[in-house]
């Protein structure tokens, strides 16, 4: 048993594992740990390049209005959408330069922020270099403090442009029961614990 405890701590503390070679103030990450549907947004950090053209490979910023600027194309609206949507956008407007651009997108950097609050034992604001579930969450705000409410917490979401309360019980959770609560937190989440 604690064996395979030790296993999974040691795996855990890999996945969040740094390297600060690439992007500014955030953790930077390898392309492979963003999941395919994972959604651009303010601070991640793109490499963009197409073959066999060595003037049109960069590293992009995006701007918190989701903004990127490419040689050749300018302005490109990359918040909001996923890699592959961003690969097509610049591969259509690139199509009026070069014939059947071969473009490639990776993610480098992802400033992937999430907040918890309430009585945990160090709340605040985390930026993850890939989603987190709602337990790995909680661990990495050092736990629920000895008053928490555990069975009443809710993750604060905006869909659609309305903030919605999903529920969460943490003891069901860590029973191992209703595993689906412990859902992936996407950006700008925030895990209220009363």
């Amino acid at each position: 048993m604690k064996n395979g405890f030790l296993a999974f701590a040691l795996a855990a503390q890999l996945s969040f594992s740094v390297s600060a070679d690439h992007a500014p103030a955030s953790t930077a990450t390898s392309p492979a740990l963003a999941p395919p549907n994972y959604i651009v947004g303010a601070g991640d950090v793109l490499e963009i390049s197409v073959w066999k053209e060595d003037g049109l490979t960069k590293q992009a910023l995006v701007r918190p209005d989701g903004g990127i600027t490419f040689p050749l194309i300018g302005e490109l609206q990359a918040g909001g959408l996923t890699v592959n949507q961003i690969k097509a956008e610049i591969a259509e407007r690139l199509s009026d330069f070069f014939a059947e651009p071969e473009v490639s997108v990776s993610l480098t950097n992802l400033n992937h922020k999430i907040y918890v609050v309430g009585r945990v034992n160090k709340p605040g604001e985390f930026i993850t270099p890939n989603p987190v579930s709602v337990m790995q969450a909680l661990s990495m705000a050092g736990g629920l403090t000895p008053f928490a409410d555990d069975d009443d917490i809710r993750i604060i979401r905006q869909i659609a442009g309305k903030e919605v309360a999903l529920p969460f019980d943490y003891d069901e959770v860590a029973s191992g029961n209703s595993l689906e609560q412990d859902i992936l937190l996407q950006r700008g989440d925030v895990v209220v614990v009363p």
